[in-house]
């Protein structure tokens, strides 16, 4: 077996290229850090009571982390210098023994109790009497059922509203493959099963437009499944709720009505329900009020007439492997017509 040789270490060129690896370290760990502390998908800017605690246990494992990292690379250079005396050779020894096992062990048995301890906070259930929201994770939208502690269910889609301050208990489910709720700026992550009923309480702290996704690959066009949640004062939030209980508006311009006797002549209404009128499907997301949404496909359209239009031409297009069929068949101006019709619906 032929034996390789390698050149002896220049130990000044590897202290170069430790202190190197260290700025380049800590500098990306800054800009990560200040590129993901805002925005509305940002889980380092909590806007809920349960993201608050995974906020500050995840400052407190970078500052662990770091602790760790300071201790291995200080190590490492103590081990460069030369030859040394048996005093301090004892001294390698007990370095070793206390910056490579003891701290590491003692930072991350710590990091560990603090963990566990949030568990039981952040899997509790809402109190007795709280507003429960369940949501069915669809491939690949969202339908949402606000269940009241007293007054109707209201049946939506792809958006959700809650009440600044009250906690609220979301009972999810999957239709089809698994999927994953997450609303970073409120809390913690949660499973969507087909054939099980998962729970998460979230408590928003501070009103808001957030971002949430799912966060388990479920297909293609799992990139594209996506909803807004707006957090709002409690009577601002009870106003909206009763609004949504009613019928759809009639439409009163002459596109609109136009674009509602196509939309119930081409069969949408075969998927879609629309309060109010003879549209009664379940298969698809439910319209009566639609125009009033951020977005629609799911939080990848602004919600205006030319994206409708362009939603109900080439859904295959704008959001591969959906399963709504494309209306690109259709004349340009009953298309136009229906997208009027559908943003009327507030």
């Amino acid at each position: 077996m032929r034996r390789i040789l390698l050149p002896p270490f220049d130990r000044e060129s590897l202290l170069g290229m430790l202190q190197g690896i260290a700025g380049a370290t800590i500098a990306s760990l800054g800009l990560s850090a200040l590129l993901g502390c805002e925005g509305p998908q940002s889980a380092l800017d909590p806007a809920g009571r349960a993201a608050e605690q995974i906020a500050r246990l995840f400052w407190k494992m970078a500052v662990g982390t770091v602790l760790v990292w300071l201790a291995m690379a200080g190590l490492t250079v103590y081990a460069m210098r030369g030859a040394r005396t048996a005093k301090e050779g004892r001294l390698a020894k007990l370095l070793i023994i206390g910056g490579g096992a003891i701290v590491p062990t003692a930072i991350l048995t710590a990091l560990l109790v603090y963990g566990l301890a949030m568990m039981p906070n952040l899997l509790a259930r809402a109190p007795e009497g709280s507003l429960k929201i369940d949501v069915t994770g669809e491939q690949w939208w969202w339908r949402v059922r606000y269940r009241p502690p007293n007054g109707t269910d209201v049946v939506l889609a792809n958006e959700i509203r809650l009440p600044l301050g009250e906690m609220v208990e979301f009972q999810l489910e999957s239709s089809d493959v698994i999927h994953s709720f997450w609303i970073p700026a409120l809390g913690g992550k949660m499973d969507m099963i087909p054939g099980r009923t998962t729970r998460l309480a979230l408590e928003p702290t501070r009103p808001g437009v957030f971002r949430g996704v799912c966060a388990e690959y479920c297909g293609t066009a799992h990139a594209l499944m996506a909803f807004s949640v707006v957090v709002m004062p409690k009577e601002e939030f009870d106003r909206w709720l009763d609004a949504q209980r009613s019928t759809a508006p009639e439409p009163t311009e002459a596109v609109a009505i136009q674009g509602r006797e196509a939309f119930l002549t081409h069969g949408c209404s075969a998927c879609h329900a629309i309060r109010g009128t003879s549209a009664d499907g379940v298969i698809g997301p439910d319209l009566t009020h639609v125009g009033s949404r951020m977005s629609i496909g799911a939080g990848i359209l602004a919600n205006e007439p030319e994206a409708i239009r362009r939603w109900i031409e080439s859904t295959n297009k704008v959001k591969p492997g959906v399963q709504m069929p494309h209306f690109g068949m259709l004349p340009p101006e009953e298309l136009r017509a229906i997208a009027a019709y559908l943003k009327s619906l507030e």
